[in-house]
């Protein structure tokens, strides 16, 4: 077993995912719901997140290929729809009239957008999933283990928005607030960094990465 791509692969889906970084989100989204259903509101969102990335790992490169359509702009999207969501973390009432409105009569609805899309199931998630299992140079085995490997960080992040449930309840919802504007402003800075990734892929800027970040980035 080759150890070191191993590791390489464990550590992309870790960033991408990033399990840590989706706990503002969750505590900006539960705050108006029971706090008798923040477990089933973390497990449905990771639960979501998890077919949206497999459904990726399994076709998400021949949907792309047979559409026409180019990674780099993929990952330009995503990142305007992050950067919208941002906005709305800082700025204002979180939810139009007519979202609370639905998430009054379902208080789980918020676990799929934003906490499922585009918070877990991100796409830099969805674009690292198709990279690191190509179907012209990865085979079936290597496909399958980097399902395992997928699957360990999605329990991974289930594990830490369930600890986030305790943290909401001691800080309360003032406190979540606070928070969930403070990392809006980090969020707002990811979504840039991916659509300026998306134009370095479509070469249309040359963007030098971090140390850091050249050394875990995926290798067609």
């Amino acid at each position: 077993m080759d150890w070191p791509n191993l590791i390489r692969e464990l550590v992309t889906l870790l960033v991408v995912i990033d399990p840590i970084g989706s706990i503002p989100v969750y505590l900006y989204a539960v705050q108006s719901v029971p706090a008798r259903l923040h477990r089933r509101f973390a497990i449905r969102a990771v639960f979501i997140a998890a077919l949206v990335l497999l459904v990726f790992l399994v076709g998400g490169q021949l949907m792309l290929e047979t559409m026409g359509l180019r990674l780099g702009s993929f990952q330009i999207a995503g990142g305007v729809v992050l950067f919208i969501f941002a906005m709305t973390m800082i700025f204002g009432e979180s939810k139009p009239a007519r979202e609370i409105e639905e998430a009054g009569r379902d208080h789980l609805a918020g676990a799929v957008f934003p906490l499922a899309m585009p918070s877990i199931a991100s796409p830099g998630a969805m674009l690292a999933i198709v990279v690191l299992t190509d179907n012209h140079t990865e085979s079936i085995t290597d496909q399958a283990i980097t399902a395992g490997l997928l699957i360990v960080v999605l329990v991974t992040t289930l594990v830490v928005l369930l600890l986030a449930s305790y943290i909401h309840r001691i800080i309360g919802n003032t406190g979540a607030s606070v928070i969930s504007r403070v990392m809006g402003i980090i969020l707002a800075t990811i979504a840039v960094d991916a659509i300026l990734g998306g134009l370095d892929a479509l070469n249309v800027l040359e963007i030098v990465p971090p140390p850091e970040a050249a050394a875990i980035k995926p290798t067609p």
